[in-house]
């Protein structure tokens, strides 16, 4: 069974309050997860799918 991670930081997501996923906003082809720190810093992520990244 794979477990939710942080796309940014690789954090265990289960239970993780603040935490969010959501598509890819360029290819909507690939999950994003994010914890709720990287979320607060604004730490970049990548697509694995299409090489998009965020924030900004």
């Amino acid at each position: 069974m794979e477990t939710d991670k942080c796309n940014s930081c690789k954090k265990e997501l289960a239970n993780e309050k603040g935490a969010t996923r959501f598509n890819c906003p360029s290819c909507a082809k690939y999950e994003i997860k994010r914890c709720r720190h990287c979320r607060e810093i604004g730490t970049k992520y990548t697509c694995p799918q299409c090489g998009f990244s965020g924030p900004n």
